[in-house]
């Protein structure tokens, strides 16, 4: 244990100020008063010449203008105070001070001198901010905050040895393109010597790509693990600092530590913070590019003999300036895609070793039912399947447990509180069939796999899901189109059971648009435009925003292509659905007994129905 484990815990910064407040307060409102003006005592003219009988009065002066008389006396402690009075008719006033030896002033003065004024009102305040700012900075200075001015920025990376991070290849999977571009590395570290009778040089730079969640900083670490040299890790945000200058200090002492502990790895997750392009407009000499800068010069400068690896993460590659990318610096650009049907398997093998399961676990089933996930959140849904085994009072995760979990994961907790009415679960069970019987009646479309009408914490009142048999890679215009009828299916049961429409196929018209947008801007999927690109994806990792590369003109036209498209499905749909009405209105009656169904019941009804 280091020695500032056993130091106080700082106070906060905003702890001083508020002591300096409070202490200029109590100031204002008991010590500067005293000090800037002295207390006059009301008395009346009786008590006044009393006091002039008795020698009292030291210095008088009378104001004709105020119709006062103020005058200053000494009490037995020798304190000097003061005291005023009204002005009375007396005409042997004169005789009695002048008895009494009282001296005769033009004014009294109550308040404190120039030079004490200025020190109180001035220099005192200077002097105690001056200390609570010095408190400030030893506190900024010690804790390494703001940037730590005083020590030139410090890199401030957190250092991994083997036995820390605890990860290797044998940790990752699903990724196994990506562990065979870096094996290489590891190989080039372990035995440089093999490499270099060659001639081979050591990629200085390998940039992992990918969406959020597929494990490019658990790679980075595995990497280090099977090299077994120290692993330096340090965000891109680390380096953004308040002072201009210091992001680069810290890329210099970070690359210095490096140096000293080659060979080693340094790892920058989310590099595309400090790395994006330089546009070289106006104020571009900001902080972040003398920060990038330095990074650039630093990968030109070090041996890459010495075995200094500099790996770094993005899920913005677009966002990255070309000089980061160019030979010589990142040399390998290594994708960390979302895993296959295989992989989404094995990613589920490696995460469930640490979680005690019963039963025939299916794990091909959980995999085919969560196309496109991370493999972050396939273990989130390991783990959502053994919380939900403690909440039922059982000691292991059954197949039941996995399944309700991916359907936690897509759609949400369900919500057993929720009360819907009987005409509105009538409704939400139609419409729902309608999504599954258009599926069912269309050659190219995945089989349904579960229908429920049980509300779910997403909004969603119930869903139809729908499993691949096979993982799929492409999608004939056939199949979107049917996707697209399946799409508008329960919007047309509504409109045919019940001759009227509701809010409830928001999300299906969502997805439709989306989809029939993307065929006719991006598939070349339009009779009319053919193979014509007119939709660029923006960040195709961070959710695939679109935007039109088209003149207005020709965006009017897409527009009414997709209303035309999407108009086409629906009556495919309408046409199925009114054709199979007696066997979905048995499947809505059926649905709405059971609340949930599955696929195998949803087809032995169907083909019950098809065979009378």
């Amino acid at each position: 244990m280091s020695v500032k484990e056993h130091e106080p815990p700082k106070k906060p910064l905003i702890y001083y100020g508020i002591m300096a407040f409070l202490t200029l307060m109590l100031l204002n409102v008991f010590v500067f008063p005293l000090l800037f003006e002295n207390q006059v005592s009301e008395v009346g003219y009786n008590d006044f010449l009393s006091m002039v009988d008795k020698g009292m009065v030291q210095e008088v002066a009378r104001d004709e203008s105020a119709g006062s008389i103020t005058f200053s006396t000494k009490d037995e402690a020798g304190k000097l105070r003061i005291y005023q009075t009204g002005i009375w008719p007396d005409d042997t006033l004169l005789k009695r001070l002048e008895d009494a030896g009282v001296k005769f002033a033009s004014e009294i003065p109550t308040q404190a001198s120039p030079l004490l004024t200025i020190l109180i009102s001035w220099v005192l305040p200077v002097l105690i901010f001056s200390f609570i700012g010095k408190l400030i900075m030893k506190r900024m200075t010690s804790a390494g905050n703001m940037g730590n001015a005083m020590s030139f920025g410090k890199a401030n990376a957190k250092i991994y040895v083997e036995a820390q991070t605890g990860k290797t290849f044998a940790d990752v999977a699903g990724e196994d393109e990506a562990k065979e571009s870096l094996q290489e590395i590891v190989d080039f570290l372990h035995e440089p010597a093999k490499y270099a009778a060659i001639g081979a040089k050591l990629p200085k730079g390998a940039l992992l790509v990918g969406p959020p969640g597929t494990g490019k900083t658990l790679l980075a670490k595995a990497v280090a693990g099977e090299a077994k040299v120290p692993f330096f890790s340090i965000s891109g945000s680390e380096f953004v600092e308040m002072f201009v200058g210091m992001g680069a200090a810290k890329v210099r002492d970070l690359f210095k530590q490096a140096n000293e502990k080659a060979p080693c790895i340094v790892f920058i997750d989310e590099i595309d913070t400090i790395g994006k392009k330089r546009d070289g407009g106006v104020g571009s000499n900001d902080e972040r590019e003398q920060t990038l800068n330095q990074l650039l010069t630093e990968m030109d400068g070090f041996d890459p003999q010495k075995g200094v690896v500099i790996l770094a993460a993005t899920n913005r590659p677009d966002t990255l300036d070309k000089a980061l990318l160019r030979p010589g610096r990142f040399d390998r650009r290594i994708p960390v895609e979302l895993p296959d049907l295989n992989g989404r398997i094995a990613i589920l093998k490696v995460h469930a070793k640490d979680v005690k399961m019963s039963g025939n676990i299916d794990f091909d089933a959980i995999a085919r039912a969560t196309s496109g996930a991370s493999g972050a959140e396939l273990a989130n849904i390991i783990n959502e399947a053994a919380l939900r085994a403690v909440r039922l009072g059982r000691d292991s995760v059954i197949q039941a447990d996995l399944e309700e979990s991916v359907e936690v994961v897509i759609a949400g907790y369900q919500r057993k509180g929720a009360v819907i009415s009987p005409e509105e679960k009538k409704i939400v069970a139609y419409h729902e069939i309608g999504h599954a019987l258009v599926a069912a009646k269309q050659t190219d479309s995945a089989p349904v796999h579960k229908i429920t009408i049980v509300p779910r914490t997403s909004g969603a009142l119930g869903y139809t899901m729908q499993v691949e048999e096979d993982e799929r890679f492409l999608m004939s215009r056939e199949e979107a189109f049917n996707k697209l009828a399946t799409l508008t299916g329960g919007r047309v049961a509504e409109d045919v059971a019940f001759n009227s429409i509701t809010t409830g196929a928001s999300n299906d018209i969502e997805q439709a648009t989306k989809l029939a947008r993307a065929m006719i801007t991006r598939y070349g999927m339009s009779d009319d435009f053919g193979m014509v690109a007119l939709e660029t994806v923006n960040n195709q990792y961070l959710g695939g925003d679109t935007s039109l590369a088209c003149s207005a003109e020709t965006a009017a036209k897409i527009d009414k292509e997709v209303v035309a498209m999407i108009a086409e499905a629906y009556q495919k749909a309408k046409r199925i659905i009114s054709e199979n009405r007696p066997v979905m209105d048995k499947l809505a009656a059926y649905l709405l007994e059971k609340e949930t169904i599955t696929g195998e019941e949803f087809m032995e009804i169907l083909n019950e129905e098809e065979q009378k």
